[in-house]
């Protein structure tokens, strides 16, 4: 639970109710959503940081500027080897760990 304006919100029930019970089909769907959102939105500041267009993006990783537009905007979720790529092309590394 965590306050706001002083008023004591526990999120969990919020999430549960809008989206279902953890572990639920449509709790992890709405996960799977919101992953790829925030991934996009990762990728999205990264190309700014680099200032580089997403068409200049897309011709560095041999795709098309429509499909960088639908990662950044979470609708399509990058292949693993394609976030790879996207990473590469940005200066950016990725740790596992």
């Amino acid at each position: 639970m965590k306050t706001n304006n002083h008023k004591i919100v526990d999120y969990d029930a919020v999430l549960d109710a809008k989206f279902g019970k953890e572990g639920t089909p449509s709790r992890i769907e709405a996960e799977e959503k919101a992953f790829a959102f925030y991934t996009g939105q990762i990728i999205e500041q990264a190309r700014k940081q680099a200032k580089i267009t997403q068409t200049q993006l897309a011709e560095r990783i041999g795709s098309s500027k429509s499909y960088i537009s639908r990662v950044e905007t979470g609708k399509t979720e990058p292949k693993v080897s394609t976030f790879y790529r996207i990473a590469s092309a940005l200066g950016l590394s990725v740790e596992l760990s």
